[in-house]
């Protein structure tokens, strides 16, 4: 893969516009935050009052295509050339998909997530009582479970189906919808709008996304250094993030992100085995075993969950899932995007089952044993948990009180800092690529995006971060990429149908498909199958 990046190629047509409404969006959300958000958590009410059940079924219907894509005769269809072997390794290429899903988010929610569930639970259960403990730490799981990848994955059929098959130089939504739309919405205003609107949305989801992740890593160092937590120390994390990044780009794909990614999978089983031994083992286990146990047997109860006969205020499990779903909205299409650009060479199958099986094994990993220990130091009294959510401290400082309670603080602390920093550094690389990628003029499926636009893109979000840090605006904004998740949804669903048109026009379950020997080079197709 070409990796040129000596000249910047960005299609203004899309970044101008895009920059433009962003910051038209965030100036009146800094300036009037307190109205603005009373604005939108209005809306959002309604949504959740009266749209709610869409959310709810949103997941659920595109879990069901990425099955149904796997398992049926598309699940054999390579994305490119059949004789092309993929470019990353088997564990490479897990490393950097878990490592984008994933990112700092989990970090924090691992660990003490749990409690809101267990304060206010489902279905009349008293707070913090071992069910409502129970629940706590299995919606921590199911949030991260196979809905959520396979809404990250489901894009990536179309995108890489369009880039590697059908050669298309432009990594654009509005390109995906070709086939369904026709040319002259594709190339006319209907598709520029689409494109732009996708941009706006994986743009203010990312500036949130660091907006959220940076409290974490700063509340660690300000613990380990003794100091205020203040805008000052922000920006310097951020600073440091952007850094890390900028080095990553300029050693480029391979040696960059793959690098850094795979970096990243060893640091994050080193500090689970820190964990797992420093802190209470036989309880950690105990309780990932009876979560596992208590999530599948109510997944479906989870995952259908509208609370229609519930009298009063909808609980925490009900209102964070319509929210959630909403939010991951608008990071699907950028997860398509960024999973079709280093899937050349993979089936469909092989794409959807890496995003659906290997990230939530991790994920559910991660959440039993940071979750089990949060529990634990609970039901000790080691760590006032409650007492420092409700006062102010919020998700971030008591996670970091909950890793400070473990032997060898000080090391600990730095490992989890490092782990988050190293997390957060591989989803900015990632989504940086992507968002660059889509709005190059690059023929995208030869080349990579240059290094300038990524760069440039980094900043961007990194300055658009530390603005609303600074004036408050993150809530709104937070708030505002959930909403756009409605809008985005219905262009997913419109990207799963246009996969199919498009192999079903193509027959590509037949002829394009790997040759029996692919590895070796052996030329021979595989027998036709006509049938799903």
């Amino acid at each position: 893969m070409s990796v040129s990046n000596s000249k910047l190629t960005v299609d203004y047509k899309l970044f101008l516009p895009s920059v433009i409404i962003i910051v038209a969006l965030c100036i009146p959300l800094a300036l009037y935050e307190q109205q603005a958000l009373t604005l939108m958590n209005s809306i959002f009410e309604g949504l959740v009052g009266n749209l709610g059940w869409m959310y709810i079924w949103y997941p659920i219907l595109i879990t069901v295509c990425a099955l149904y894509f796997s398992f049926s005769r598309y699940g054999n269809v390579v994305l490119g050339d059949p004789s092309t072997k993929p470019r990353f390794s088997n564990f490479q290429y897990l490393a950097i998909i878990i490592s984008m899903g994933i990112g700092s988010t989990i970090m924090r929610t691992a660990v003490v997530q749990w409690a809101s569930v267990a304060s206010d639970p489902p279905f009349g259960l008293t707070p913090f009582s071992d069910e409502a403990l129970m629940w706590g730490n299995s919606f921590s799981m199911y949030l991260w479970g196979f809905q959520n990848f396979a809404l990250f994955a489901m894009t990536a059929p179309a995108m890489g189906y369009v880039l590697y098959v059908r050669k298309k130089p432009m990594m654009r939504v509005s390109e995906i919808t070709r086939c369904v739309f026709g040319d002259r919405f594709t190339d006319g205003m209907g598709g520029r709008i689409l494109d732009i609107t996708f941009l706006i949305a994986i743009v203010a989801g990312s500036a949130t996304f660091l907006g959220l992740g940076t409290p974490m890593v700063t509340t660690v160092v300000a613990k380990l250094l003794d100091v205020e937590r203040n805008f000052q120390l922000s920006f310097i994390v951020t600073l440091t993030w952007c850094m890390l990044f900028m080095f990553t780009v300029y050693l480029g794909m391979e040696k960059g992100i793959q690098k850094l990614s795979s970096f990243n999978m060893y640091l994050a089983a080193v500090f689970g085995i820190l964990v797992l031994i420093l802190g209470p083992t036989v309880f950690i286990m105990n309780y990932f075993t009876d979560t596992i146990g208590f999530l599948f047997s109510n997944y479906l109860t989870l995952s259908f969950q509208t609370e229609s006969l519930t009298d009063g205020a909808a609980t925490h499990i009900y209102r964070y899932s319509v929210f959630w779903w909403a939010y991951v909205a608008t990071w699907s299409l950028l997860h398509g995007v960024f999973a079709a650009k280093i899937s050349e060479g993979r089936t469909v199958r092989e794409v959807l089952m890496a995003y659906i099986l290997a990230s939530p094994a991790l994920a559910w990993v991660a959440t039993g044993l940071m979750g089990g220990l949060g529990v634990s130091r609970y039901l000790n009294g080691e760590v006032p948990l409650m007492e420092i959510m409700q006062s102010g401290g919020g998700e971030v400082v008591a996670a970091a009180e909950v890793i400070a309670s473990l032997p060898f603080a000080g090391i600990m602390l730095v490992v989890f800092g490092l782990l988050t920093m190293v997390f957060f550094g591989t989803t900015l690389n990632s989504t940086t690529f992507a968002i660059a990628a889509y709005a190059s003029t690059r023929d995208m499926t030869k080349e990579d995006p240059d290094r300038n636009s990524r760069i440039i893109w980094a900043l961007l979000i990194a300055v658009l971060a530390l603005v609303l840090m600074r004036v408050g605006g993150l809530v709104p904004l937070e708030v505002t990429s959930g909403l756009l998740g409605f809008p985005i949804m219905i262009v997913q669903f419109i990207t799963v149908y246009a996969a199919k048109k498009m192999m079903d026009e193509d027959r590509a379950w037949i002829h394009n498909v790997r040759p029996v020997d692919w590895k070796t080079g052996t030329t021979e197709a595989l027998p036709a199958a006509e049938s799903v």
